[in-house]
């Protein structure tokens, strides 16, 4: 067995205090969240149930959890489809030298050197503009159905879901273009010898090796959408998404049902990572399988 070097030893220290200030908060969550009914926020730890669950799904005061749930899976799918679709195009796009090209790849990456914050102020007020001038034009059209029934622009898959697209879609197009960099375009060029179209060249040939990385995004866009609080307060208007909600809940909640809550949704992060990584492992082995063959 080969000795240690000197240094080993203080580096495992500090990598060990490392890993328990950023995992040990999260399973100190996951302990207090299955205590029994007289259970608190704090040790020691009375009992083991899984009654703070039970009290979560019938609902935590007037706050629908349910429903800011799904709000929040539907909105992270819709975020993940798109960074995925449009960080692919980007990357395909890129591979060539295009006019103009610099500009917008400083100006779509910007907004992860803003304050979040900012972007959210800066999107809602876009909205509440929009909302102005469509209000005028109904006005002027004499419109007055139309007018009294329309709300506002800003919800879940409009202003709520841009703002979470400009936290995602840097991600995924700095992970493509990376990716495209090191990819061998000598690939293509064979299928096109052997006859295949544009399509049949992406589909057969490049998506299957970029698969891995596509499916790497979607975990991304999805878990960034996922728990955005910043991006997400200022510009999704009169509903709210899980995130929020439990923001709003930890100043109001008392109970073990908050931790509750926060296991669920950390278990959901969770599963979406590992799917994501069988995913990616089914690829690789499809992969040298067809290497193989």
């Amino acid at each position: 067995m080969r000795e240690r070097s000197p240094g080993f030893w203080p580096l495992a220290f500090v990598f060990a205090l490392f890993v328990l200030f950023m995992y040990g908060p999260m399973f100190v969550i996951f302990v207090l969240s299955f205590q029994g009914p007289d259970g608190g926020l704090t040790f020691p730890l009375r009992g083991f149930s899984l009654h703070w669950f039970r009290q979560l799904a019938e609902g935590l005061g007037t706050v629908d959890i349910g429903s800011a749930f799904l709000r929040s899976l539907g909105l992270g799918a819709v975020v993940m489809l798109l960074t995925v679709v449009l960080s692919v195009l980007a990357g395909l796009a890129f591979r060539k030298r295009l006019r103009g090209g610099d500009a917008l790849f400083y100006v779509t990456v910007a907004s992860l050197i803003m304050p979040s914050i900012i972007v959210s102020l800066g999107i809602g007020l876009q909205f509440r503009l929009l909302d102005g001038g469509i209000k005028s034009a109904l006005e002027t059209l004499g419109a007055t159905t139309t007018l009294e029934g329309y709300g506002t622009a800003l919800g879940l898959f409009t202003s709520a879901l841009g703002a979470h697209l400009t936290w995602t879609l840097p991600f995924g197009l700095l992970i493509m273009f990376a990716v495209f960099n090191r990819f061998n375009p000598a690939y293509e060029e064979a299928a096109r010898d052997l006859g295949a179209t544009r399509w049949q060249s992406f589909r057969h040939v490049v998506l299957p090796l970029i698969g891995p990385s596509v499916i790497g995004i979607g975990m991304f866009g999805f878990t960034l959408s996922w728990d955005e609080i910043a991006r997400t307060s200022q510009a999704i208007g009169d509903v709210n998404t899980l995130p929020l909600e439990l923001q709003g809940l930890t100043s109001t909640v008392t109970t073990p049902a908050i931790y509750a809550l926060g296991t669920v949704t950390t278990v959901v992060s969770f599963l979406v990572m590992g799917v994501t990584v069988g995913l990616a492992v089914l690829l690789g082995r499809r992969q040298g399988k067809g290497r193989k063959a």
